[in-house]
């Protein structure tokens, strides 16, 4: 288990050799605390860690003889989650992630995402001598041959019965669900949207839905549904699935009528819901060259600049027209996408939903680790307050990866998955 990450301008491994006499390993003192619950700001608090866990949190606390962090004018912070990845190269990608303060990830399925692949992205993750944040995954899609997102974005990778498992029948569905159920994973990830853009494809049917919530029940697992539009969002709700990995696409009316009466129903569950606003901003990029001029952007990712031909413009600018056209837009600016879609996951936070920090990072100009600070800026740009941003990413993530009893918030007992801040976030 990674038992400690500290980030200020570079990554500090902290060894937990301390003599047993020592009451701490490590204290960091006189530190801004965020501890990941929404609470505000605790000023010059003094952290001590013993074994890789959070043992006090007092406002003083002896340093002499200890490994010590001055934590004066710095923030404290959980390690952050980013709950929707994706990744083709984990080696190359773990690293970019921790390099920006993501120490969890949840990966919802992939092309590459055979119980092997699996096995692999958690051991990379369960070890200290490499950058590696902590995985949490889902079962592999569950979908039909045909259909998102094999058929939206194909690949020779995709192979029925080890990446991804195409439905034919609600029988099927049992033993499918017993045979993902004996791998650690989170939940189910069902597939039930017709395609991200046109030619959209056939969603998959109810009963689908129903029958595989059914039989996660057994074995107390929940079903993690892929949506992206307002029918699909109620297929969800009306087929039982407790968590939404998706939220782009999806227009809430916040008055009375159907709509309100699915919600208040599915609030009921205590779902989670992640918000990839990161989809559409990524879609965006191609035609603002200057978002990769950002001094925060690792070099790595400028080489993107390079993949900037003429033929990817054209097509971005034909994919983005598409989205205005659906969206009802009338310019492509990064306002005119985002603030509609901000204003509505506000109003799901205020009716009491958990909303979760994701990005669907893995698609083009989507970044391993930058692009959840992108998520955040966007949810801020439309009135969010950081520290309901910073719990969005942090203690809520934590419980929906059934974690929080190690990880998302800094409280004595939980594990010393921190970063530590030059200003305040």
């Amino acid at each position: 288990m990674k038992q400690l990450i500290i980030l200020i301008s570079f990554l500090y491994l902290l060894s937990c050799s301390s003599k047993q006499s020592n009451p701490f390993d490590l204290v960091i003192s006189n530190v801004n605390l965020i501890d990941g619950t929404g609470a505000p700001i605790q000023h010059s608090v003094s952290i001590g860690i013993f074994e890789g866990k959070i043992i006090a949190i007092e406002p003083e606390l002896q340093t002499d003889g200890f490994n010590h962090i001055d934590g004066t004018d710095k923030f404290l912070i959980p390690g952050l989650f980013d709950c929707h990845v994706h990744t083709g190269d984990f080696e190359r990608d773990f690293p970019r992630f921790v390099h920006y303060g993501v120490t969890s990830v949840f990966v919802t399925g992939g092309s590459l995402c055979t119980n092997e692949y699996y096995a692999s992205m958690r051991k990379q993750g369960n070890q200290d001598s490499i950058p590696a944040p902590l995985v949490f995954h889902t079962s592999q899609h569950f979908t039909m041959e045909g259909r998102h997102p094999s058929k939206t974005y194909s690949s020779s990778n995709w192979r029925n019965g080890e990446s991804i498992f195409y439905l034919t029948d609600t029988l099927q569905i049992e033993r499918l669900v017993h045979d993902v159920a004996q791998y650690p994973i989170v939940g189910i990830k069902l597939t039930i949207e017709d395609g991200p853009s046109p030619p959209f494809v056939e969603r998959i049917p109810q009963k689908f839905i129903e029958k595989t919530v059914k039989e996660a029940s057994k074995y107390d697992l929940e079903v993690f549904a892929h949506v992206s539009d307002n029918t699909e969002l109620e297929m969800a709700i009306k087929g039982g699935a407790q968590n939404l990995v998706h939220f782009t696409g999806v227009n809430i009316e916040p008055q009375d009528g159907p709509q309100m009466e699915l919600l208040q129903e599915f609030i009921q569950r205590d779902p989670y819901w992640v918000t990839t606003l990161m989809i559409d901003k990524s879609f965006l990029y191609p035609l603002y060259p200057e978002w990769f001029e950002s001094e925060s952007m690792l070099r790595s990712y400028q080489e993107s600049v390079n993949d900037l031909d003429s033929s990817l413009v054209d097509r971005a600018r034909r994919y983005v027209q598409t989205l205005m056209d659906e969206y009802g837009l009338s310019d492509d600016s990064l306002e005119a996408f985002m603030l509609p879609q901000v204003e509505d996951i506000q109003f799901l936070n205020m009716m009491g939903f958990k909303m979760v920090l994701g990005t669907d990072t893995g698609n083009d100009f989507n970044f391993p680790g930058y692009s959840l600070h992108e998520e955040m800026q966007l949810l801020n740009m439309g009135g969010l307050e950081p520290l309901d941003i910073i719990k969005m990413g942090t203690l809520n993530a934590a419980k929906m990866m059934n974690a929080q009893d190690s990880l998302g918030s800094i409280e004595i007992g939980k594990l010393a998955n921190l970063i530590l801040l030059d200003k305040n976030p």
